[in-house]
Formats: structure tokens, C-alpha cells, sequence
């Protein structure tokens, strides 16, 4: 099943040096035939790392990826950095936490904020399911225990630590760090990393060009390897104006005396 979903070949980095060529890699571990479960682990230069932590959502067989361990001692991981703070990128991090990180999590400010929220929300959630199953019995594993629950969450979240856009980040170990906004959600950014001499970029997901509250997304300049989201990379949006599409919806549920259900999704996306 976990095959379907996680991509754990590992991809190969020459990185110069002074003394020899070393052989980093990459390896994907989430959004994978799915667009959820955001999680790049990258070893180089005697560091390793993720760009993004998060859970997977939707159907049950994506679901149970969360209770599978990651295919790495998590002990060992130095550091993550968050591209954004909606749960499909930040919701694994208790996780991680549980199975013994103790590195430091990288964010812009808004980021850490909204995925403090999220996972504070989550962990309540999966401490809520796990009680109502053990009172109606209708789980299969006794007692029902919850992926995560608030006392995880409140060990991840001192771990945060500020990243602010558009100033280079040097991690030693010929590993330097970059955000640059992307206009997805507040505080999301594309993350540019140069190891060695290698230049590798991190879309995050991407915003519109137009937007109402955010500023539009940087580009990248160049890069050797370019990680993109790829959520919409089979179709294209319809170039109309929304709020008259939206108003002559409600104009027209009104003139039948209907009733207009405007449904929230996700994290400040309505």
C-alpha cells in the first residue's frame, strides 16, 4: 500500500568539495500519488534534515501511512524546515517528536503561529476520536489511542524557531538557507537550499498571481533540481471573475428562495 504513496528511492547528489566528491540524496517520503503527507528528507554534507513534516488526509489507506514509523531513526535528524503551516505539512511533526527528535523546526513567523493552532487542533481531535472509540468500542486495537495528543503537541511546539524571508541562513557544513514568499497562505515560502555546490529549491505550494490579501509569489532564479507542487500540473484555472460568478449564484438562490450553504476549507482559504 505504502508504495503507492511514498517514493523511497534514493536520488543521488554529487556535491563537490575541496577534497572528494560526496554523495548526498533525497528521498521522498509523503505526496507521492497523493498531494498530502508532505515530507523530503535530504543526508549531505554529514547533515540530515526534512523540508516539510506533514500528515497524511483523505482516505483510509492514506491515513494509516501516519502510524508507520519514518524509514529513519528520527533521533538522527538534525533539524526541519516548514514551507507553510497547513497540517499536510506540519501535522507529522508530533511524530517525530514522540519517536525521539529533538532538532529545531525552521518557519517564517506566521507559519509557526498557524501550525501551533493546527497541531494544538489536531491533537485534541485525535485525543477526542480515541475516547469515543473506547466508549462505544468501535475500534479494533484496545484501548484506542490517538495518534497524537496535546501533551505531544505542547513538546513540538518549543522546538520552533523564526526564519525570516529573503535572508540567507548558513547551517554550517556548506549548508545554507533561504525563504522567499510564495503567496500561498500568510508566512508560506519557497525554500532555496545550497549545499555544497549544488542549488536545490522547494516550491511549497504555489499562490496566485492576484490575490486580495497576499503579496504575489517569488521565482526562484535558477536551480540545479526544482521540487514543485504539482496539485493543478493537469489543469488549468478558469480565467473568470469569481466574486460575479459568486454574486450571481447568491442572486439567483435568493430569486428562488433557496438556501445558499457556503462551505469553510482548510486553513485561511475561504
Amino acid at each position: 500500500m505504502a508504495e503507492k504513496y511514498l517514493n523511497l528511492n534514493k536520488y543521488y547528489l554529487n556535491i563537490p568539495n575541496r577534497h572528494m566528491s560526496q554523495k548526498g540524496f533525497i528521498q521522498i517520503l509523503g505526496a507521492a500519488g497523493t498531494v498530502t503527507g508532505s515530507k523530503y528528507l535530504i543526508e549531505a554534507e554529514g547533515k540530515k534534515f526534512l523540508v516539510d513534516c506533514g500528515l497524511f488526509q483523505g482516505l483510509k489507506e492514506l491515513r494509516l501511512l501516519n502510524w508507520e514509523p519514518l524509514p529513519i531513526d528520527a533521533s538522527t535528524i538534525d533539524f526541519v524546515l516548514l514551507t507553510h503551516g497547513h497540517l499536510d505539512h506540519v501535522g507529522y511533526l508530533p511524530r517525530i517528536v514522540q519517536a525521539g527528535f529533538k532538532g529545531k523546526i525552521y518557519g517564517t513567523a506566521p507559519s509557526l503561529d498557524i501550525a501551533g493552532i493546527v497541531l494544538k487542533d489536531t491533537g485534541k481531535i485525535q485525543e477526542e476520536e480515541a475516547e469515543l472509540a473506547n466508549k462505544h468500542n468501535y475500534s479494533k486495537h484496545s484501548p484506542a489511542k490517538p495518534l497524537y495528543d496535546l501533551k505531544d503537541v505542547a513538546q513540538t511546539i518549543p522546538l520552533f524557531n523564526l526564519i525570516k524571508t529573503d535572508d540567507w541562513i548558513d547551517f554550517g557544513n556548506n549548508i545554507k538557507v533561504c525563504y522567499h514568499t510564495n503567496g500561498h497562505i500568510i508566512g508560506s515560502a519557497f525554500i532555496e537550499i545550497h549545499i555544497g555546490g549544488k542549488k536545490l529549491v522547494f516550491s511549497g505550494d504555489i499562490g496566485p498571481q492576484e490575490d486580495i490579501l497576499l503579496y504575489p509569489p517569488h521565482r526562484p532564479k535558477e536551480a540545479d533540481i526544482l521540487f514543485i507542487e504539482s496539485t493543478y500540473g493537469d489543469r488549468l484555472h478558469p480565467k473568470e471573475n469569481v466574486m460575479d460568478r459568486l454574486k450571481d449564484t447568491i442572486l439567483q438562490t435568493v430569486a428562488k428562495g433557496g438556501t445558499l450553504i457556503i462551505p469553510s476549507f482548510a486553513v485561511e482559504r475561504t
